[in-house]
């Protein structure tokens, strides 16, 4: 496994994350539709990458978004800080007093129980975050003059409008020219594609964004949507992966994009809202890592357990540069962020090398 990682005292920062950060809402027990009360918590695909790799792991990181400046951008802005990530690069937006030029999102989330799903309701058109274009953020000095390790976006940013796909081209390019190592999380999602595009537009952006990444993230569904790749036996009844097939699919992704330096992908089977089979595979030097099998996971919230899962990964990958150790990292840190409720990680490193190395869940005294 190639990943040339900067020397010690060359950076400034572990890792920067490029995407949207919201206000999530959360009903606790109940229904979005009949609350009357919500606990506030911030949250975004990548951002939960680095708040993760903050707080548990110990990275310096920081974030790369905009806001409105306003109340709720500065409770958004609090959050970050108490998550310990960066807030330098946060673009601040004026804020009209009615949001008709711009805003910050919100996203409402159920956390489901049992035979009822959990439910994500996002209220993000017109935000600051969807209106960067590329020229707004000075990625020379972030890269050339103060030196990352590692960037990590996906996706759901280069989806929210037609120019963020822009900023992450832009962000990647002078990521690979400075020698910064890339991750991105495909996270398709179809209700964001729909009015620009849809599957057509996807693959058109992701494509073009795939020929810059080191580090890539994804299931199944997210390849087929993004790259045009398919799982040989698969159709979309199907309840489980054809793990077979799918390792004849990562032979194909590398041999269009050497780049690809690890492929990984969560496995999750779903029994009820609350117990799901848990693993994930890492491919790398032509070989199948397979990660810690979690089966009949027990689950609180299972939100961001995915981002997660891409915090542990890349904390092994920068630390040991084994991709067994890694996949098994990222395996049990999304576990363990399913316990807890919000978006982000309380889950601390002695934890997560806990499950690792077999750990059950007695008492702790």
């Amino acid at each position: 496994m190639d990943l040339q990682l900067k020397e010690q005292g060359t950076y400034a920062y572990d890792m920067i994350s490029l995407g949207e950060i919201m206000l999530r809402l959360d009903p606790g027990e109940g229904r979005i539709k009949s609350a009357r009360s919500f606990r506030a918590w911030e949250g975004g695909g990548e951002y939960n990458v680095a708040r993760g790799l903050r707080r548990c792991f110990g990275m310096k990181t920081a974030a790369v978004t905009a806001l409105a400046d306003n109340e709720v951008g500065r409770l958004v802005e609090d959050f970050m800080l108490q998550g310990g990530v960066d807030t330098s690069f946060i673009q601040w937006r004026p804020y009209d007093g009615i949001g008709r030029t711009v805003r910050n999102g919100l996203n409402f989330t159920e956390r489901g129980y049992g035979i009822r799903g959990a439910v994500g309701v996002s209220d993000r058109g017109n935000t600051a975050a969807s209106q960067l274009k590329a020229g707004d953020i000075d990625w020379e000095y972030i890269f050339g003059t103060l030196g990352v390790r590692w960037l990590h976006t996906g996706g759901i940013f280069a989806a929210l409008s037609d120019t963020t796909a822009d900023v992450v081209i832009e962000a990647v390019k002078t990521a690979k020219k400075y020698g910064t190592v890339v991750s991105y999380d495909l996270n398709y999602r179809p209700s964001l594609w729909k009015d620009i595009g849809g599957k057509e537009k996807a693959q058109a952006v992701n494509r073009e964004i795939a020929k810059y990444i080191d580090v890539m993230i994804g299931n199944e569904e997210d390849f087929t949507a993004c790259l045009g790749f398919e799982v040989e036996g698969n159709d979309e009844n199907l309840k489980s992966l054809n793990i077979e097939g799918y390792y004849k699919m990562l032979g194909e992704v590398v041999k269009v994009y050497p780049n690809f330096k690890v492929i990984a992908t969560t496995l999750r089977t779903v029994k009820t809202a609350t117990v799901n089979d848990w693993s994930a595979i890492c491919y790398a030097d032509g070989k199948v890592y397979n990660g810690l099998s979690l089966p009949n996971l027990e689950i609180l919230d299972r939100v961001g357990g995915g981002d997660s899962f891409a915090s542990g990964l890349i904390y092994g990958l920068m630390t040991t540069g084994d991709p067994q150790k890694a996949v098994n990292y990222g395996v049990a840190h999304g576990a363990l962020a399913m316990t807890t409720p919000g978006d982000t990680s309380m889950a601390s490193l002695k934890e997560v090398e806990n499950i690792v190395n077999g750990a059950g869940a007695r008492v702790q005294r």
